[in-house]
């Protein structure tokens, strides 16, 4: 069974996270909490929450603790995006797919990540 599910803002502060790496709940709290209207407390009760789902980890260093995703920033994307397709689509991608083929913005890079994917997908296909 994988982690439990996280909110829009908690996968918000993950993210801020992953870029500002050992972070202190102040620090966290100026940078992130600050500029959203969050208070220190809240931001704590945050962290403390995504530790507790096992989403960070913390260690204390000179007395004060320092907090750090307990995955990389990929993994935690890929498990909020498999929550999504579980939770809003019931498991079917295609909806998504159907989404994706309406954007005009689809950029080189990502439609190439795309095509890798489908790429990788067929290869695993035929091997099974």
């Amino acid at each position: 069974m994988g982690k439990p599910s996280i909110g829009d803002q908690e996968l918000a502060l993950l993210q801020y996270l992953a870029e500002h790496n050992n972070a202190s709940v102040g620090e966290v709290a100026a940078g992130f909490g600050e500029p959203r209207g969050l208070a220190r407390s809240t931001v704590l009760t945050m962290m403390e929450r995504l530790r507790g789902k096992a989403y960070l980890k913390r260690k204390q260093v000179d007395g004060v603790y320092r907090y750090s995703p307990a995955t990389g920033p990929g993994e935690v994307m890929r498990s909020a995006v498999g929550q999504f397709v579980e939770k809003t689509l019931s498991g079917s991608v295609s909806p998504f797919v159907a989404w994706m083929s309406e954007r005009s913005d689809v950029s080189d890079r990502e439609l190439a990540e795309l095509e890798a994917l489908v790429q990788q997908l067929q290869s695993r296909r035929k091997g099974s």
